[in-house]
């Protein structure tokens, strides 16, 4: 268990493709709420140092969370993007936390194993910031990896951003990344709702590290099942089916 690493759970939307009027992340599978499967496995990376950033049914959520794990919580009051929501989070986060991880609550399959991957491949590589991408068959509705003539990751676009080219690469952004903690105290006052969705995406980090030469690392996960996102009914049983063939 990492004691200098602290984890922010982003769990305020409410998610209207899942055609509800519940928080996103209070929608079950296999009888629990999907937020308690992010906060269990962020428990064992990290025990304690968890701040979730609620919005939405904030009260419920906290209920939830309260179940399973002992956190913090930040409060999103208005849903501007990502990374507004990692703004609310940081005044939270403990000054002996070097570095932070970045989880969502509606992507309720990542295994520990991969963020302790992750944690592995960012402190070796004494990045500023790392990304846990997958490569997959569909990427539609995905932010797609950006890379240089080098190789070297340069940005991520989201989908509604993407010219046609961008949306036949096959690399997507997880929404989960590792982050030395002064990186992103300088990095998240600078984002900007320059933007299609009109929001302050936390995927700007990325781009405003690699304009000021910082170092980026890029970790590709092994399963691309684990960071699925549950944003509709669908995407709902398709989790439930994954979570019951894990257990068998």
């Amino acid at each position: 268990m990492y004691s200098d690493i602290g984890i922010v759970i982003l769990a305020a939307g409410l998610g209207t493709r899942m055609k509800s009027n519940k928080a996103k992340v209070l929608h079950k599978i296999c009888g629990k709420p999907m937020i308690e499967y992010v906060v269990q496995t962020a428990t064992h990376v990290v025990g304690s140092n968890i701040v979730v950033v609620v919005g939405h049914q904030a009260e419920e959520v906290k209920r939830a969370v309260d179940c399973v794990g002992t956190v913090k919580y930040a409060l999103q009051k208005e849903q501007l993007g990502t990374g507004h929501a990692a703004q609310c989070a940081l005044p939270l986060i403990d000054e002996d936390i070097k570095d932070i991880i970045i989880l969502c609550g509606d992507v309720p399959l990542i295994r520990s194993t991969t963020i302790e991957r992750l944690i592995g491949a960012h402190k070796g590589g004494k990045h500023d910031v790392s990304l846990l991408a997958v490569t997959v068959d569909d990427p539609k509705g995905y932010g797609r990896i950006i890379l240089d003539a080098s190789g070297n990751l340069s940005a991520i676009v989201e989908e509604a951003d993407a010219n046609e080219l961008q949306k036949k690469i096959n690399i997507i952004n997880t929404g989960i990344y590792a982050v030395r903690r002064d990186y992103l105290e300088s990095a998240l006052p600078k984002l900007r709702a320059e933007n299609a969705q009109k929001e302050i995406y936390l995927t700007d980090i990325i781009g405003i590290g690699y304009e000021q030469g910082r170092s980026i690392g890029i970790c590709i996960g092994n399963d691309s099942s684990e960071i699925i996102g549950v944003n509709s009914q669908n995407e709902l049983q398709l989790a439930e089916k994954l979570v019951n063939a894990r257990k068998i």
